[in-house]
């Protein structure tokens, strides 16, 4: 099964590094007065359920929030993401799924890797880009992560896709909204000190 995990991501990416860079996302919000932007590959289900497709993760379970390029936040000042500390500065994430069908949201020092240190094969306009980590986060860049915070499931009142995230003012923070077909999960970013 491990084979054929990683010849299916191996196939995943040699597709993308071949195309021109795919559609991005960007979600913004002003939190405490600084600006909060997140940077995301917007991803499609297509004729797939959320579900199914969360069956075919690595072995670790975790998804690396959005499609090709590392998924990033930036953070003008210090912010809390689920009531947890994180200080300015710009990382990456990703959704550990739980066994139990739980989602959560990882905030990650590490940015990535270029494509080409890991398809050789990529195409010009996408050979410097950030990567993500597909394969053994914990092993390779858990020692990496800021926080990690257990996000809201809801059920969407009509399906999404492609993939989206939002930020929505909320006081003077916003939610934090994963929104992916029938699904959405949530968190609270506000000011941090």
């Amino acid at each position: 099964m491990k084979k054929l995990t990683v010849l299916a991501l191996t196939l995943m990416v040699a597709a993308a590094a071949t195309a021109q860079p795919p559609a991005r996302g960007k979600a913004t919000a002003t939190v405490g007065g600084k600006a909060v932007s997140i940077d995301y590959g917007q991803a499609k289900l297509g004729t797939r359920t959320l579900d199914e497709l969360m069956k075919t993760l690595p072995a670790d379970g975790v998804w690396r929030a959005g499609r090709d390029q590392v998924t990033t936040i930036t953070a003008e000042g210090p912010i809390t993401i689920g009531g947890k500390a994180v200080p300015a500065g710009k990382y990456s994430l990703y959704v550990p799924v739980g066994k139990d069908g739980s989602y959560s949201l990882a905030v990650n020092k590490h940015l990535g890797v270029p494509l080409k240190s890991i398809f050789p094969g990529a195409s010009a306009a996408m050979a410097n880009e950030p990567w993500p980590i597909l394969q053994d986060y914990d092993k390779n860049i858990g020692k990496d992560e800021v926080t990690r915070v257990v996000l809201v499931s809801g059920k969407n009142a009509k399906p999404v896709d492609p993939f989206s995230i939002t930020l929505t003012p909320k006081g003077n923070g916003a939610t934090l909204t994963l929104a992916w077909g029938d699904k959405s999960f949530t968190t609270e970013i506000a000011a941090g000190k």
